[in-house]
């Protein structure tokens, strides 16, 4: 929200001497966001005065464009050498001869620090610059020059206060909570508490409500509590808008349109309560309220045709939508040039209505920014009273008997609170008397004990609906009382107990995975439903049921992730985008799945803590959020170097990640082949502990490489780290001072059979001798037959008290190449 000091200080009588910095900190100390201080004069040097248009001569030029040749009055104090007008070329033409120009003379400096000279261009010395409003830094607008109002200054003259480029702009972040401060209205109040001074509030009279200003009827209370209108007549539609409006709109970050809108957006700007005007004449009927109906359309002021949602509200008259309510009015009963008649509309309209309006058609707008935040319901006719005012002030126009309301809005329920309360929270001495002044001060009314002096009975104001429990009210006393005053107290520690053993589970696999080399990303867990489709996924796969939110930041990205990959892959993408081949990347997050049964619950109430029963009910509602792991690798695993080629990642190293992992939760990993999207079917590693299956690597499938735009060979591994079982406490190796006995032996078995499935048979048959069994050589070929691979172990025996015979080490080979026959039908290969 952008406000003049000069508005501001209509509202507020600020102190003599203070300065727009410090209105800024003063406003910061009670809790509001200052961005910046702005002044226009700031950004503008030299000398830049009101000159007068004494011709402009259109020049056609050979590449098609037509510059205007101008003589200007600049002032005899900075007349042309030879004292008369200066010679300047200008390619706009919205202006002609008489009118006044801001001009830019040689020396001057313009924001952007564009310096003004004297210089030849289409055949003529152009002796400064006739600037728009771009160019001096005050809006947008670059359509044409900056024409002043006729008689507003004289050649010469500073134009500067007459632009208000005197005056210092605040440019205040608003939060979500304090929608009230997207007025100066609400700024003032805002300035008032925070200087102790006293505060004016905007104030009009009001007609008795009868009816007569137009027609309404309101067919869905719960989406507008309160439909206000007023009308005007006779209009005169040439009628300039004011130069102080004009100049208090632009610093406030808009254009001015035409008198009618700019009355609109004036008073909305100054009262915080949004206004709609509609060209009476191209009204037909009454004005009604109601949702839209399935496949309704309305053309909105943009000239964009809108398929309406049937929870959108509209304004309606015979003829069908006319507005979309609490964002933006329609294209049929738009003010125009030739509008003499005039209805006023100021609604109270549902926020979560008018927010979930501006997601869906994507139609941000200034309206819309206050009746997400709220808006005070009571303000509505104050508002439109202004318009009138001002519409019959400057347009000459006549208000039309009559006011009607449509609707009651409900009054802010009152609030119990002790007088002691924000003493006990802030740890301040806060007096009962600073207490009550404070709650007055931003709008609350007192209305007395509720039980003896401690308890208040307190009335928030209609513009604070952010005010609900005794917390609020406590936070508007600290704030007021000053957060620098709170004192700073460090709590003793209460004595730990470490880490939970899945926190230290946790931060073991994280470790572990990135000593291997893996970088840590983190991406938001959401995702648009066309990737599981990219992914290959079955209809019936449990992946597919996405939970979708009720309120998404994107409507391409509504649902929550099932699976890590989607934001991981996304990750991936972004990085060979900008010229990064080589990746591998690492994400644990939580995943969201469906429950077999969807329930929802009873929302407790806010009053009291909820029940041990309802927090589990609430549980029991929630989906399962199981903490997953999972990394990606593309390009090189290991750099070309002097010591010889580079070695591109394959599925063994995401299997091997998987086996890291195992190694940290202390758990044996078992690999055996497996079939399941996005990777490929025979390149595809089942990964289980136990019975238990913990995930899956291998390497993606070559059509979801090709769809999501990843390189060749791409591979990935997830992992459910809730599905590890508990780690068994840490215990050092027994370790033997006896030398090792080292046996080879090759099997012989079908194709079909998983190396993992034959070493765990070995391990099984050696017994406790056994210290590790190692795969180091896989064969096939003609010597062994058809379907036939041959597995070379290595197998290391050792003893812990004593050095094993050679009939001992070959008793535990033997028993370990009879049980890997046994379950694997494994021969020893001659």
């Amino acid at each position: 929200m952008k406000a003049s000091v000069s508005w501001l200080a209509e509202h507020v009588d600020l102190p003599t001497g203070l300065t727009p910095r410090e209105l800024a900190e003063a406003l910061v100390r009670v809790g509001l966001e200052v961005e910046d201080v702005q002044s226009g004069g700031d950004a503008l040097s030299g000398p830049i005065v009101v000159g007068r248009v004494l011709s402009a001569e259109p020049e056609p030029q050979k590449n098609g464009k037509t510059i205007n040749w101008c003589a200007v009055d600049v002032g005899t104090q900075h007349a042309a050498d030879d004292g008369g007008p200066r010679g300047i070329v200008c390619g706009a033409h919205n202006f002609g001869a008489g009118d006044l120009v801001v001009v830019a003379l040689p020396g001057a400096v313009l924001p952007g620090d564009f310096a003004i000279a004297a210089r030849k261009t289409y055949g003529h010395v152009s002796d400064g610059m006739i600037c728009s409003v771009r160019e001096l830094g005050i809006g947008d607008d670059h359509d044409g020059i900056l024409v002043l109002p006729a008689d507003s200054a004289a050649p010469g003259d500073d134009p500067l206060p007459l632009l208000g480029l005197d005056d210092a702009v605040l440019d205040v972040a608003v939060t979500s909570d304090r929608g009230y401060c997207l007025s100066v209205r609400g700024l003032a109040r805002e300035a008032a508490a925070a200087l102790d001074v006293p505060f004016h509030d905007v104030v009009a009279d009001l007609p008795p409500v009868d009816g007569g200003a137009y027609d309404v009827h309101v067919d869905d209370p719960t989406g507008c509590d309160r439909f206000s209108a007023r009308a005007v007549s006779g209009l005169d539609p040439s009628a300039p808008t004011p130069d102080w409006m004009a100049t208090r709109l632009r610093q406030s970050g808009m254009r001015p349109i035409s008198l009618a809108v700019d009355v609109t957006n004036y008073v909305m700007l100054e009262t915080g309560q949004p206004l709609h005007a509609f060209d009476r004449d191209r009204l037909t009927g009454a004005l009604g309220v109601r949702r839209a109906r399935p496949g309704e359309k309305v053309t909105t002021l943009d000239d964009a045709v809108r398929v309406l949602d049937p929870q959108d509200m509209v304004v309606t008259d015979d003829t069908g939508a006319v507005a979309l309510a609490g964002v933006m009015g329609g294209a049929s009963t738009e003010i125009g040039g030739s509008t003499t008649a005039i209805v006023l509309e100021a609604a109270h309209w549902d926020p979560d209505t008018v927010a979930r309006t501006v997601r869906r058609h994507r139609l941000p707008s200034e309206a819309a920014r206050r009746f997400e935040r709220g808006v005070d319901p009571e303000i509505a006719g104050v508002a439109l009273a202004r318009c009138v005012d001002l519409l019959v002030e400057h347009g000459g126009a006549t208000a039309v008997a009559g006011y009607t309301v449509v609707g009651d809005a409900v009054a802010p329920a009152p609030i119990a609170m002790s007088v002691s309360l924000p003493e006990r929270t802030a740890g301040l001495p806060i007096p009962p008397a600073d207490v009550r002044r404070h709650l007055e001060v931003v709008g609350c009314r007192i209305n007395g004990a509720v039980a003896g002096d401690d308890l208040l009975e307190v009335q928030p104001p209609t513009w604070r609906p952010d005010l609900l429990l005794p917390a609020d009210l406590v936070e508007e006393v600290v704030r007021l009382v000053g957060y620098e005053k709170l004192p700073s107290v460090l709590p003793a520690a209460p004595a730990g107990r470490g880490l939970h053993p899945r926190q230290q589970f946790d931060r073991d696999v994280s470790r572990a995975v990135a000593a291997w080399g893996l970088t840590e990303t983190l991406s938001y867990p959401f995702v648009a439903p066309g990737v599981l489709d990219a992914f290959g996924l079955a209809a019936d796969d449990p992946r597919r049921r996405a939970l979708r939110l009720a309120n998404p930041l994107s409507e391409d990205e509504p649902e929550l992730r099932t699976t890590l990959l989607p934001g991981l892959l996304d990750t991936v993408v972004r990085n060979l985008g900008r010229g990064r081949r080589d990746l591998a990347v690492v994400e644990t997050g939580l995943v969201f799945l469906r429950r077999d049964v969807d329930r929802t619950p009873e929302l407790p109430g806010i009053a009291a803590r909820p029940s041990d029963a309802q927090i589990a009910t609430l549980n029991a509602a929630l989906p399962d959020q199981p903490k997953h792991l999972a990394a990606v690798l593309t390009g090189a695993l290991e750099p070309a170097s002097w010591w010889g080629p580079a070695r591109p990642a394959g599925w063994a190293d995401a299997v091997e990640i998987a086996r890291v992992v195992a190694r940290a939760a202390r758990a044996d990993l078992i690999v055996r082949s497996g079939d399941l999207a996005p990777w490929h079917p025979g390149r595809c590693a089942e990964l289980a502990v136990g019975d238990v299956v913990v995930g899956h690597a291998g390497e993606l499938h070559p059509r979801v490489v090709a769809a999501l735009g990843l390189p060749e060979r791409t591979c990935a591994v997830e992992l459910d780290l809730d599905a590890f079982p508990d780690r068994e406490p840490a215990r050092a190796p027994d370790i033997s001072g006896y030398p090792p006995v080292l046996l080879d032996v090759a099997l012989v078995v079908d194709d079909g059979v998983a190396a993992g499935d034959v070493e765990r048979a070995l391990a099984d048959g050696a017994g406790e001798l056994l210290e590790d069994v190692r795969l180091f050589d896989v064969y096939a070929g003609d010597q062994l037959g058809s379907g036939l691979k041959s597995l070379a172990f290595a197998l290391r025996l050792r003893a812990p008290d004593r050095t094993l015979t050679g009939e001992e080490a070959t008793v535990a080979r033997d028993a370990a190449i009879a049980r890997a026959h046994a379950l694997t039908g494994a021969q020893l290969r001659s």
